[in-house]
């Protein structure tokens, strides 16, 4: 979401997949073993992140537009015919894999913050909940990346796709990771939330309409990741409205015992 253009996202390919080959070269490795491995394989890892920022900044819901297909056909071709040229320029052997896309949640905040690897922003907005002196407290916060991207773009946070809008349609979410997916050689990192289970879009008749759409996309993946809502014990966040959390930023709350169910759903919390 920081590229200028095509011409600087060649150069950065270009860059990081020579300081990745570097990479190999260089790093320590725990036993000989794996020295041996990497000499022989020389996976690489070249990541990309802040996708759903970058589609945001031009007005695009989460998909993957004629123009997004146009980087990433740059990601793909720049970094492999890079990765080839600098191993043989280095009498090395070529780098059987190159790309691949991880969840980032750390780099995602240090670079921005910004979406992170190919998500959608969670929720404009959320309650978090959190231990605090063995006592459960909560607040609202508003999510810093659609903050950012809100205050740069004027766009109206309710017209936002994020991961529990879209959990309703997740053909949407498997979809992206899909096409996305052909630009990448190794795998993607990807979580599909899902609604709670038993609510009106996943409840055992839904199942084989949802068993359906992730056949139709499985020869394109190489891994997915589905979670619904309020599925484990302890959820630490909960979408709230944008105007809510804004209205409530910087409150702290004490969360009373007799509201809370330490085993919803079935599954406890520990």
């Amino acid at each position: 979401a920081r590229v200028e253009d095509k011409e600087q996202m060649r150069e950065i390919v270009e860059l990081a997949t020579k300081f990745l080959i570097c990479g190999t070269l260089e790093a320590d490795v725990p036993y000989e073993r794996v020295a041996h491995i990497r000499q022989k394989n020389r996976r690489l890892g070249l990541g990309i992140m802040a996708m759903h920022e970058w589609l945001l900044q031009r007005g695009s819901g989460y998909e993957v537009t004629d123009d997004l297909h146009d980087w990433l056909g740059i990601y793909k071709t720049v970094s492999r015919k890079t990765a080839d040229e600098f191993a043989d320029s280095l009498s090395i052997s070529r780098p059987v894999k190159v790309r691949a896309i991880a969840p980032t949640g750390t780099i995602g905040i240090l670079a921005g913050p910004t979406t992170t690897g190919i998500e959608p922003i969670y929720a404009t907005a959320f309650k978090r909940r959190y231990l605090k002196n063995k006592r459960w407290h909560y607040q609202y916060v508003v999510d810093a990346a659609a903050d950012s991207i809100i205050e740069q773009t004027g766009c109206d946070p309710e017209s936002i796709d994020t991961a529990l809008s879209m959990s309703h349609d997740p053909e949407r979410r498997i979809k992206f990771q899909a096409d996305v997916q052909d630009y990448v050689d190794h795998s993607i990192s990807s979580t599909c939330n899902l609604p709670a289970w038993g609510s009106e879009t996943n409840n055992e008749d839904r199942v084989e309409e949802f068993s359906g759409i992730v056949a139709k996309y499985a020869p394109r993946l190489r891994g997915m990741t589905f979670y619904a809502d309020g599925s484990r014990g302890g959820q630490p966040l909960t979408a709230v409205p944008y105007g809510m959390a804004v209205s409530e930023l910087g409150n702290e709350y004490e969360e009373s015992l007799e509201n809370i169910d330490p085993c919803r759903d079935g599954v406890c919390g520990i």
